[in-house]
């Protein structure tokens, strides 16, 4: 029986340190917080303008290798940036101006050779990825993908030159960029609508909207790199040449970090194709995950960035074996914030997917049967909420410890088990001609993925046990599950009230529906869970209470 008795922490030595934490974490709260805020404004834009229509169904299979390298590559949190922040934050700032131009030089000469082979190998690569597409779909998604190539060389230097730029304390710019692709893309749908008027949705002119999601897009990565350069040059960290320098101690410490993570994670992609794969059967599916993974990230990638990005080089600089106890703490500290945010965002929703699909797509091309898939994706993403972030948590904590290879092997290992789960919880006939047993539809390739986290997290965590000689799981785990009760309770009240309730129609009552018992909700979640002896809950519910006295 699990017992949520309260628990303490034991008080920190670093004082100065978590003040420094929190003063990162508002910066980059605030930074991300209007990154998210673009990117829903432009999701917004593209489901009024498309719905689930030819072009942008296209241009989610368009999207996945140069996406993935821009988010892989030249994403925070991703490896480039989380080698360079391991590395060059013990290093003086002049070795870091040569390490990053050694970097640049040799990752550019890669990427170079990777944008050709993206613009003449565009046609079979849309079929590998989405063999079930129409013609007209496979046409239009080649052609985007032709013109999205060069974003592979831009995703390397903007992970680069983000990495270094963290590593000097400069978190404002690499929080803020992604609002440069979401104003692209917002402006490039904006005059196409502006040419076309209604008729942006009519079958002639899904070729037009195509072209211009990908170049938009193309010019938003640009935009990116161009605004780190200020920065850069600002911090000393900008050298304008080329650098061939393999041999450096700090060149082949990043690529220690930095290969084997890029692998890693290169394997979380391979199961995106695996989802496309299962997904070009079942007609517009690829578009529900796109809009479902919006309202996802929106909130995650707050959280994930306001978390993990000052965490990153506190872990790198706790390292040494004296610093243990230290680590231990701040591992908790990650793990328990994580879990403690990501389980109510996940539970309301399950409780409240459809009138949160309804009041933020449901317009213009975006119809009812579209809001209907999204919602069931939405719902399948709630569960998978806590271990979504606790991964990228545990893996950044092996990043710290110059260790790539880990959750590497991890990720290989979730390749297999991907397909499997594809397979089952799918439904409905495979490409290949089987019947799976389960018939989820696309909720299922969602659930897939939750439980290839959900046994990376415990693998992970298994791994760091034996790697630090041993960490307090049943604590941990004891403490976890008690978040969890207090996420059930929530998510069961926001539930009962949105359900016995007959709301108002429009706007506003779709606003009541959500607001009234996600409050609800959220209060009686903070109750349990303070109740149940958080530590972290405890300290969060005391600031909050100090801010409201002095107001």
């Amino acid at each position: 029986m699990v017992s949520c008795a309260p628990t303490t922490m034991r008080p920190s030595s670093g004082d100065r340190m978590a003040r420094s934490l929190k003063g990162i974490a508002l910066v980059v709260t605030l930074g991300t917080l209007l990154s998210k805020v673009g990117g829903l404004v432009r999701q917004l834009v593209i489901a009024a303008a498309f719905g689930v229509g030819a072009a942008y169904d296209a241009y989610n299979y368009a999207y996945v290798l140069p996406g993935f390298l821009l988010i892989l590559l030249g994403g925070i949190n991703g490896p480039f940036h989380s080698a360079m922040v391991s590395v060059l934050s013990r290093r003086p700032r002049a070795e870091g101006a040569h390490i990053l131009a050694a970097l640049n030089t040799s990752v550019s000469a890669l990427l170079l050779l990777v944008t050709l082979l993206l613009v003449l190998a565009a046609d079979p690569l849309i079929t590998l990825v989405g063999p079930g597409l129409s013609p007209e779909l496979h046409a239009i998604a080649t052609v985007q993908l032709q013109l999205m190539a060069p974003m592979a060389l831009l995703a390397g230097l903007i992970g680069l030159g983000f990495g270094s730029l963290n590593a000097a304390d400069e978190f404002w710019i690499p929080a803020i960029s992604p609002l440069m692709s979401s104003a692209a893309l917002v402006v490039g749908v904006g005059l196409l609508w502006w040419q076309l008027g209604s008729g942006i949705t009519l079958p002639a002119a899904a070729m037009s909207g195509g072209v211009v999601l990908a170049l938009a897009t193309l010019v938003g990565a640009l935009l990116q790199w161009l605004i780190q350069l200020p920065a850069l040059i600002r911090q000393g960290l900008a050298r304008f040449q080329l650098v061939w320098d393999w041999r450096h101690p700090g060149v082949r410490e990043v690529w220690q970090v930095m290969g084997p993570a890029t692998l890693s994670s290169g394997m979380l992609q391979i199961n995106v194709f695996t989802d496309l794969f299962f997904a070009s059967g079942i007609a517009g599916a690829a578009a529900g995950l796109g809009y479902a993974n919006l309202l996802v990230q929106t909130p995650l990638g707050l959280i994930s960035n306001a978390l993990l990005v000052p965490l990153l080089p506190t872990f790198a600089r706790l390292t040494a074996g004296e610093d243990r106890p230290e680590l231990v703490e701040r591992i908790r500290q990650g793990l328990m914030l994580s879990t403690a945010s990501m389980i109510p965002l996940g539970g309301l929703f399950i409780a409240l997917g459809a009138p949160i699909v309804a009041l933020v797509y449901e317009r213009g091309a975006f119809d009812a049967a579209a809001a209907q898939l999204v919602t069931g994706l939405l719902m399948a993403y709630g569960f998978g909420m806590p271990v979504y972030l606790g991964r990228d948590v545990l893996v950044r904590v092996f990043y710290a410890l110059g260790d790539g290879t880990t959750p590497f092997r991890f990720s290989l290992a979730g390749i297999g088990l991907n397909v499997i789960f594809d397979w089952l919880l799918v439904g409905g006939p495979t490409p290949w001609g089987n019947q799976s047993p389960f018939n989820f539809g696309a909720p299922g390739l969602v659930l897939a993925t939750v439980a290839i986290n959900a046994l990376t997290c415990l693998g992970l965590l298994l791994a760091l046990r034996r790697r630090l000689q041993g960490l307090p799981l049943r604590r941990w785990g004891r403490d976890v599950t008690c978040l969890s009760l207090a996420g059930c309770m929530a998510a069961a009240v926001a539930w009962a009230l949105q359900g016995w309730f007959s709301w108002p129609q429009g706007a506003v009552g779709l606003v009541l529906q959500i607001a009234l018992p996600g409050l609800l909700g959220l209060l009686v979640y903070g109750l349990a869970a303070t109740a149940f002896g958080i530590a972290e809950v405890r300290d969060i519910a005391a600031g909050v209470k100090r801010r409201l006295r002095r107001r």
